[in-house]
């Protein structure tokens, strides 16, 4: 039984900093429960850093092989984020034999399968529980808890900037831009806001979910991603109307073609548990057999994350303990297709600006009909223009390939003056 087990921290931002404070704060519960000790022994930041962790008591360099040539650091923690350096040092310490915790989205989603293999070979735990959802337990879950079950689908909100705007522009009718400047007034958007808004953000997160929960391995370049920018007030407006709200949902299916996995904007219908999840929250959504439905819901992002990050630091520190490290590999033993996104499958909500004249709607019914889409229901909602009317197209279900097409052959037809929005329909 070791007496401590310390660790080295690479990075002391606000994850960085949070994760001290808890080691501090919660040190004799901690303690407790992992049976040992965990020390901080040394700090990776930039040097003109160290002095302001001088002051506070802390360890610190400004040089890596410190912490990688100190026989007496067992763990190191990566909190640094992104590709470069993150990824080299996280390897390093592997072929130094030290276990490694990672908030990294960004290096799991893209080298997860490298970054297994290579704690494997070295026989060390890789964990990662921050990289999705921040402090809500998700990663651990599905790959002990949730080991019974087929998990056929993963719905998650994971982005809490685009769920925070989407929330803001329902609330106070806001436009888009409008409420990007006060997302990042509040500290909530980055002054390139682009991975948030553009799914980049969430689409990292549900490549990481979707390898887990369906043992196949799933890269980011494997998402097909859609963002928030085209979402306006009326689109949202629409939705209460008629039973939803629009959320950026992060989705993966098991389908008969495939792993269908993307990002994109939904109308999503009120009665589901994701509709309530508003602000900066975070949920996840899973549906099996025999679990049936779960969800897992929190704050995503921020000093809260340090609870994920503490958590798999205690889960390695007991396997230490009982010399059983390297029990969380990789998972990915089947080789599932991607589906492609022409053949995924959905509802669809479109907006049109058309003629207001006799015989219009039955030549925008024959159009859909003639690419195989099914009308659910077709609304006449307001006068824009004077000889115009805007028209609320609700589809069946349907694939996207005949979404696309449907769209090719209203913008030629002649009644038909703007196609303003197309979003699915959950």
């Amino acid at each position: 039984m070791e007496n401590v087990v310390k660790i080295g921290l690479l990075g002391a931002g606000t994850i960085g900093g949070s994760v001290i404070e808890v080691l501090k704060n919660n040190r004799d519960t901690i303690t407790q429960r992992a049976n040992t000790e965990i020390q901080i022994k040394n700090i990776l930041v930039l040097p003109h850093e160290i002095p302001k962790l001088h002051e506070a008591g802390l360890p610190a360099t400004s040089s890596y092989d410190e912490i990688l040539n100190d026989p007496e650091i067992k763990i190191v923690v990566e909190l640094i984020g992104g590709i470069k350096p993150a990824k080299d040092f996280i390897l390093q310490a592997m072929a130094h034999g030290k276990n490694v915790v990672t908030a990294n989205k960004d290096v799991v989603a893209q080298f997860g399968h490298e970054l297994f293999d290579a704690a494997d070979a070295n026989k060390i735990d890789f964990l990662f529980e921050a990289a999705v959802g921040g402090a809500i337990p998700i990663i651990m879950p599905l790959k002990r808890s949730l080991t019974a079950n087929k998990i056929t689908e993963v719905l998650g909100i994971v982005n809490g900037t685009t769920n925070y705007m989407l929330t803001k522009m329902g609330e106070d009718g806001t436009d888009y831009e409008t409420v990007l400047k006060e997302a990042q007034a509040c500290g909530y958007a980055e002054a390139n806001p682009a991975a948030d808004v553009e799914g980049k953000d969430a689409a990292r997160k549900i490549a990481i979910l979707a390898s887990i929960a369906f043992n196949s391995r799933v890269k980011f370049e494997d998402v097909s991603m859609e963002g928030i920018t085209h979402i306006t007030p009326e689109d949202i407006s629409y939705a209460k109307e008629l039973g939803y709200v629009v959320k950026l949902l992060a989705v993966a299916r098991h389908s008969e073609l495939g792993i269908d996995v993307r990002v994109n904007p939904v109308f999503l219908a009120k009665e589901h548990p994701l509709a309530a999840v508003s602000g900066v929250f975070n949920a996840i959504f899973v549906r099996g057999y025999p679990i049936e439905e779960a969800m897992f819901f929190g704050p995503g992002a921020g000093k809260p994350t340090a609870s994920a990050v503490v958590s798999d630091i205690i889960e390695i520190v007991r396997g230490l303990n009982r010399g059983s490290t390297g029990r969380f590999g990789c998972t990915c033993y089947h080789q599932f297709p991607i589906c492609p996104v022409e053949e995924t499958v959905s509802s669809y909500y479109i907006r049109l600006l058309v003629d207001d004249k006799p015989g219009v709607l039955g030549k925008i019914a024959t159009t859909f009909g003639n690419v195989d889409v099914s009308l659910k229901s077709v609304v006449q909602t307001r006068t824009e223009l004077e000889d115009h009317v805007e028209i609320v197209v609700i589809t069946h279900k349907v694939k996207h390939k005949n979404i696309l097409a449907a769209q090719t052959a209203l913008k030629v037809l002649s009644v038909v003056d703007e196609i303003f929005n197309v979003i699915r329909v959950e």
